[in-house]
């Protein structure tokens, strides 16, 4: 399977994730669920679904058995984005105004409780009904349950390195922050795949969770680097963002270590400061983008999808192992 073949199965796989999740996402009052629905209406790639389903089938997994489970965790990952998207006052998702915009920050709150509620509802309910042995079941619940503290707790990590200005943090730190925040999430989604299956031994569970891990580290590192020197045209993110915010990601980090000291000050003249004009955060993207970092961040990135692949190499030649090798190859070549 190769790149154009992957991008042609994600898109397929996203409207039936799509349409099975909007089938869930409805009830009264009509507009609380609207807004549930907001950014699953809007569009994207679903790779995380994409992910669990292949790790399913790997395991001989039926997509049937498994969609509760990749419906569970795009609803929380659509949770997380409502509220990260009001906590750090973000007007603009994916081209498409955020929940908080368009409907009201109380409503907004409100739908990403509801996205967080159904995700539980869907894995202990719809699971059942789907042929998901109980057991695995109260596996899944104590997985899911894990990520989300793992999430909040990265998310709040995050918070406080962008509020600490005056200390420094290491790629250590940073990654550790990104293991929590977006990598449980791919770990989680490689693992309920292999419980949602039905012929998998403990140790499936260790190399697919270990391949999600670090897949899902390589995808933060390069949405990181997407997020200062990206096209919002191609991205659909709003460049600069991060500067605005005084997001220590690890690109930024990398920028700080390699600027020269006018360089420096005029990034961190901006860095962190909500009144930055556009002009300012133009001219601060113009320099970091001479900087040249990209190649140290893919690197790093490519890095970690080797470590993932390693995880799969036991495994015979399959459709599914090769979507799975394919989805990791995507995510470390995503263009700027």
């Amino acid at each position: 399977m190769n790149t154009d073949t992957i991008k042609d199965e994600l898109e397929t796989n996203a409207i039936y994730v799509n349409d099975f999740i909007l089938s869930y996402l409805n009830g009264n009052p009509k507009e609380l669920y609207r807004a549930s629905a907001h950014y699953i209406s809007s569009g994207g790639k679903r790779i995380r679904p994409f992910i669990l389903l292949k790790a399913s089938e790997l395991f001989g997994g039926t997509s049937r058995q498994a969609m509760p489970a990749a419906a569970a965790v795009e609803l929380i990952h659509n949770f997380s984005l409502v509220h990260d998207d009001i906590m750090d006052n973000d007007e603009v998702r994916h081209n498409v105004p955020t929940v908080h915009a368009s409907y009201g920050t109380p409503l907004a709150i409100l739908a990403g409780d509801i996205l967080f509620s159904k995700a539980f509802q869907l894995i202990s309910i719809c699971g059942l009904e789907e042929g998901t042995a109980e057991k695995s079941i109260s596996q899944m619940v104590s997985r899911l349950s894990t990520a989300c503290i793992n999430v909040c707790e990265g998310q709040a990590i995050d918070m406080q390195m962008a509020s600490e200005s005056k200390k420094s943090y290491s790629q250590t730190d940073y990654i550790t922050m990104i293991e929590k925040k977006t990598a449980s999430l791919f770990e989680l989604s490689c693992s309920l795949g292999v419980l949602s299956a039905d012929n998998y031994k403990v140790e499936d569970l260790d190399r697919l969770s270990s391949f999600g891990k670090n897949i899902g580290i390589a995808f933060q590192l390069i949405d990181d680097l997407i997020g200062i020197v990206g096209d919002p045209q191609i991205t659909g993110k709003a460049v600069g963002n991060d500067i605005r915010e005084g997001k220590k990601t690890f690109p930024m980090i990398l920028v700080l270590e390699k600027a020269d000291p006018n360089e420096r000050n005029k990034i961190l003249k901006i860095f962190g400061s909500r009144r930055t004009t556009d002009i300012e955060l133009k001219e601060a993207v113009r320099v970091i983008s001479g900087l040249r970092i990209e190649d140290e961040i893919r690197n790093l990135a490519e890095s970690y999808i080797h470590r993932a692949l390693q995880s799969l190499e036991v495994y015979a030649d399959s459709e599914p192992k090769s979507a799975l090798q394919t989805s990791a190859d995507f995510i470390a070549r995503r263009s700027l």
